[in-house]
This record gives structure tokens, C-alpha cells and sequence, in this order.
């Protein structure tokens, strides 16, 4: 982190307190933003906890670099709502602090990290299933598992495909039997943002109707029913699993990218690439009969 000079930050413009703000109309702008009802909730909830952090922004530098992040960008929010961004963006730019980004070493780790938690996982996974008491949420792990969403996109996926159930043909908006697809870029606000998107994914039949069959979920649900067990959430772990098994069976690193969300920026990706879903949906399948085998 870069030097901090206290004299470059206009402090009197920052003094903030909770009750000089309107909350309500807050969240209202963030509504208007083109924002996620999930990522308004997120700006808004760390908005009003990190508010002081306004009137000292090196103190940003007390927290991980994943929740300085999500602070910086609520509070960013908050200044554009009250008019003070100009301001704060200077102020964050005479800080010195930088957006965090995964340095090779980081990643490094994290890939040494893995191979050796593999195993490690699959127990977690396991055991997990077995020790969470609840079916829907049994279900929802092995649904992770088995697409590779993140948490959040699992969740919403996993109550979308229960809500759309309920109705006469209303999976049929959803998932296209034919590719064996869920189509999840027709909810945009559920699965479309600005940074972390996912398109579509392959799921077989029978997993939608044990899914259909189950009641809805929140992240809330899984985390204290592991906690109670002292166990750990590790849903994003599934996530480079199914990549990284993906891989193994077959698939390209493209083809992954994009069931995950990524598209690349290379010219030919962008412009001239353009697989053949049913087939790709056909390695993907029996891929997941391997892997279920290991579940």
C-alpha cells in the first residue's frame, strides 16, 4: 500500500453520520443502478456497517483484501448518492490503496493448495451431505457439485428451477431439454453482473426433477446447519473442482470458461469460435456420470 497522507484528504467532506443519510432512498438509487437485488442488498448492508471508514480510509487497510473491496464499493456508491464522489475518488487515489488482484504467487498456492485438498473435499463434500439433516440442501451440494456455479448462482438456480415447477410449463422458460441446458441469461438480474456472469449450464433431467421435488434454500440454511456440526462452507471449492475434472474428461479450457460464466477476449473466441452445444452437452454428461461416481 502506497504512502497515506493525511493533509491530501478533505476530512469535512466526509463527515458522514448514519442519520444525515436517507436509507430508503439509498437503496432506491442502488435500484436504479442496474444492480442485482442481491448486490443492492450487499452495497446497502456495507454501506451503513463501514460508514466511519469514510472519515479514516487507511483504515481500509485493516481489512482482507476481498471485503476492502466490497467496502470501497459500497461506499463509492454512497458518495455518488450524496454527491461527494469526485472527492472520494481523489481521496482513494492520494491513499494509495489499490484494488486487491491474485498475484501468481497467490495463485501459486492456491494451485498446490488444491492438489492436495482434493480428497480432502470430496470427504467435506460427503460428509456434509450426510450431516446437514435436510434433503433440499443435500441436494443443493450435489447440484453445486455437479455444475460448478458459485454459491450464490447455485442458490438462485436451485429455487428458480422450484419456483418455475410449480408452474404449467414454466421449467420449459428456463431449461431447453433438447440441450440439456439451463438457460440462465434470461434472468439477468439473477445471474448477469458486472463482473461475475454465468450463461448456462448442462444439467441432466433426472437432477432437475430431485431439484423440482425439493423445497427452496438460503445460504443462511447451509451455513449454520455445518457451523452446528463444526464444519465449514466450501461450495466455491466444488466450483475449481468440476473445472479442473472438466479438464481431465475431455473438455477444453474454452469450453469451461464458458459454463462458467468467461468468455474470453481472444479475437477468435469473441468473433469465430462457436461450439456445438448438443455435442458439447453430450461430453459434458458423461463427464458427470464419472463424477457422481465420486460424490
Amino acid at each position: 500500500m502506497g504512502s497515506f497522507n493525511e493533509d491530501d484528504i478533505p476530512w469535512d467532506q466526509f463527515r458522514v453520520d448514519e442519520e444525515d443519510v436517507e436509507w430508503g432512498e439509498f437503496r432506491a438509487w442502488l435500484s436504479n443502478q442496474e444492480l442485482s437485488e442481491r448486490t443492492v442488498r450487499e452495497r446497502l448492508r456495507y454501506a451503513r456497517k463501514y460508514l466511519e471508514v469514510l472519515m479514516d480510509l487507511s483504515t481500509l487497510g485493516n481489512y482482507s483484501p476481498s471485503k476492502r473491496d466490497h467496502i470501497r464499493k459500497a461506499l463509492i456508491s454512497l458518495s455518488k448518492f450524496l454527491g461527494l464522489y469526485p472527492e472520494l475518488k481523489q481521496a482513494l487515489k492520494n491513499s494509495g490503496i489499490k484494488w486487491s488482484r491474485t498475484s501468481s504467487v497467490d495463485s501459486f498456492l492456491r494451485i498446490m493448495g488444491a492438489s492436495n485438498q482434493e480428497e480432502d473435499l470430496l470427504e467435506w463434500l460427503e460428509k456434509a451431505r450426510g450431516c446437514i439433516g435436510k434433503p433440499s440442501l443435500s441436494t443443493l451440494l450435489k447440484f453445486a457439485a455437479l455444475t460448478g456455479l458459485r454459491k450464490a448462482e447455485a442458490i438462485a438456480s436451485f429455487n428458480q428451477i422450484i419456483s418455475l415447477s410449480q408452474e404449467r410449463g414454466g421449467l420449459e422458460q428456463y431449461y431447453d431439454p433438447e440441450k440439456g441446458a439451463l438457460e440462465h441469461y434470461k434472468y439477468p438480474e439473477e445471474f448477469l453482473r458486472t463482473t461475475k456472469n454465468v450463461f448456462f449450464s448442462l444439467v441432466p433431467e433426472e437432477l432437475l426433477e430431485e431439484i423440482a421435488a425439493s423445497e427452496p434454500v438460503t445460504y443462511e440454511m447451509v451455513r449454520k446447519r455445518l457451523y452446528r456440526r463444526g464444519m465449514n462452507v466450501r461450495i466455491d471449492e466444488l466450483r475449481d473442482h468440476w473445472g479442473t475434472f472438466m479438464l481431465d474428461h475431455g473438455l477444453i479450457k474454452e469450453e469451461v470458461d464458458l459454463l462458467q460464466g468467461r468468455v474470453g477476449k481472444s479475437i477468435f473466441v469473441r468473433h469465430y469460435w462457436s461450439p456445438a452445444i448438443t455435442e458439447l452437452r453430450d461430453r459434458v454428461f458423461k463427464a458427470l456420470e464419472q463424477l457422481r461416481t465420486e460424490l
